[in-house]
């Protein structure tokens, strides 16, 4: 597929972004006063919009506004990723680590919200997180290999190199690097010219 290129298959819209295998996933939902129902993830409609994999492992996690996660990846147990958003709003971000490719060090992100049911895929070899921009958010995402935790890699979330253009939080008019939310571990990553 060819950016911006869509396959519709059953209730899921898969849109091939401007880096190859990196797939936004809109889901449709069905509601009324009740409430909505909608399928998160169903095999057969996947595998018909590019994304065949076996997902072995799922993750959730819950942040407040302003917290950072990543850029993480594993160097030797590679994950592809499907992540979502089921409270909250989310600037989530991939970067492509693949060796050779013609996409190496650049990024795409996009907004997942549980307002806009919207889905990311990310397949192996590529660098991965998210800014928080509501108050709190619930993240979730299945991976296709199990976490190593002896395995970790990790990018500078403001590496000059990649570029990443992180959206203003909710409530704010532009991007304040000041109001970021670090762990230890995400203050220590290396650049990715140092890889």
């Amino acid at each position: 597929m060819a950016a911006g290129d869509k396959i519709t298959s059953g209730n899921f819209t898969f849109t091939q972004t401007s880096i190859e295998g990196v797939i936004v996933v809109d889901v449709k939902s069905y509601g009324d006063d009740r409430g909505y129902f909608m399928e998160t993830y169903k095999r057969p409609n996947f595998v018909e919009g590019g994304i065949d994999v076996d997902f072995v492992q799922d993750n959730q996690s819950s942040s407040t506004k302003g917290v950072l996660r990543g850029l993480h990846f594993q160097i030797n147990h590679p994950q592809s990723k499907l992540v979502r958003v089921v409270s909250g709003e989310v600037f989530d971000v991939a970067v492509d680590l693949r060796e050779g490719s013609e996409t190496y060090g650049k990024w795409e992100g996009v907004v997942l919200s549980a307002e806009n049911k919207r889905q990311f895929f990310i397949p192996k070899g590529f660098a991965h997180g998210f800014l928080v921009m509501s108050d709190t958010a619930e993240f979730c995402y299945k991976c296709d290999d199990t976490y190593h935790p002896n395995d970790e890699g990790g990018l500078m979330w403001n590496d000059p190199a990649i570029g990443i253009e992180w959206p203003a939080m909710q409530g704010d008019t532009t991007f304040d690097e000041a109001k970021i939310v670090l762990s230890d571990k995400d203050r220590k990553h290396r650049m990715i010219g140092d890889l």
